[in-house]
């Protein structure tokens, strides 16, 4: 994926520059779960303890912000599929993670709509770039669930990503939306079991 000015990878940062984009992100995650991608700036500036000229330093639009979130989300579902790899249950590995999928789908609140729909200003592979990861990662845990008979045979990783994406937008304005979301991805995953 190409770097934006807001990646940090993209340029050198001082040990102090690198604990404010840190702690932007992580401010700007938890007000998108409880806010929507609409969150406020300011409030992620004082949630992180940086001034709004900080923020801007950092990310020079909000779509970039928005970006840094949904990406590192993404990075974070990966390494779960991969950590899962190893789960001596197989079935369950999938079901783990298909969770940790819904979570973070319920936890977007329109982030993903933002970064894929948003002006100019970002990275235009965003949305491939990262569906192709979770595709990915998500094929490796279903294929060894498939290899033990855990799913049934004509469930695609798609499948299951819609199904999960369906349950978290049906959710998503639901006063108790993860909870709701936990017991509607039971039904689905007994229907993809292999019987």
């Amino acid at each position: 994926m190409p770097k934006s000015a807001a990646d940090p990878a993209s340029r050198p940062m001082r040990a102090d520059a690198r604990r404010n984009y840190d702690r932007i992100v992580a401010a700007a995650e938890s007000l998108v779960a409880e806010h929507g991608a609409e969150a406020s700036l300011e409030e992620i500036a004082r949630h992180a303890g940086v001034g709004s000229a900080t923020l801007h330093r950092h990310f020079p639009s909000r779509r970039l912000l928005l970006e840094a979130v949904f990406k590192g989300r993404v990075d974070a579902l990966c390494v779960r599929a991969r950590d899962l790899l190893s789960d001596p249950d197989p079935g369950a590995a999938l079901v783990s993670w298909l969770r940790d999928v819904g979570a973070h789908a319920v936890a977007n609140r329109g982030l993903g709509a933002s970064v894929m729909h948003g002006t100019r200003d970002g990275d235009p592979t965003l949305g491939s770039t990262c569906h192709a990861m979770i595709t990915s990662a998500g094929d490796e845990l279903l294929d060894r669930a498939r290899h033990v008979n855990a799913v049934r045979p004509d469930v695609t990783v798609t499948h299951l990503l819609k199904l999960v994406g369906a349950i978290a937008l049906a959710t998503e304005e639901d006063p108790d939306g993860p909870a709701e979301a936990d017991r509607l991805l039971d039904l689905a995953i007994d229907g993809v079991r292999a019987r």
